[in-house]
């Protein structure tokens, strides 16, 4: 079993179920146990802001800002410091606990043994 699960989701509302499909894993690993790091990357970045998870609604679905809440609390979220550049979101703006980091991070932080990474 991986003993640290990377998840980078490109999605966002364009494609929500996508979306809430990363969030729902990223939560019930940290509920598990397991070390997680969530990568919000492309359309997700968004929901690096305040306010912007609450926005996110998508029948039958957890409520993103408790999924976010959950992975906070355990684990870690890494906004990719290219599409925040390309949304002009600065450290200044995110969420408490947000990091903004690059690709060299990213791979980093999948290329060790016991890592498991997921792209949605």
């Amino acid at each position: 079993m991986a003993k640290k699960l990377v998840i980078k989701v490109t999605a966002g509302a364009d494609a929500p179920e996508r979306c809430s499909q990363a969030f729902t894993v990223a939560a019930v690993a940290v509920a598990s146990g397991v070390e997680v790091s969530l990568w919000l990357t492309g359309e997700s970045a968004w929901f690096a802001l305040p306010g912007r998870a609450a926005e996110f609604e998508l029948p039958h679905a957890a409520p993103l800002p408790d999924l976010i809440d959950s992975v906070l609390a355990a684990g870690a979220i890494t906004l990719c410091s290219q599409c925040a550049a390309r949304r002009e979101i600065g450290e200044k703006d995110v969420i408490e606990g947000v990091r903004i980091a690059g690709a060299q991070l990213f791979v980093a932080e999948i290329m060790p043994e016991g890592v498991q990474a997921l792209v949605y």
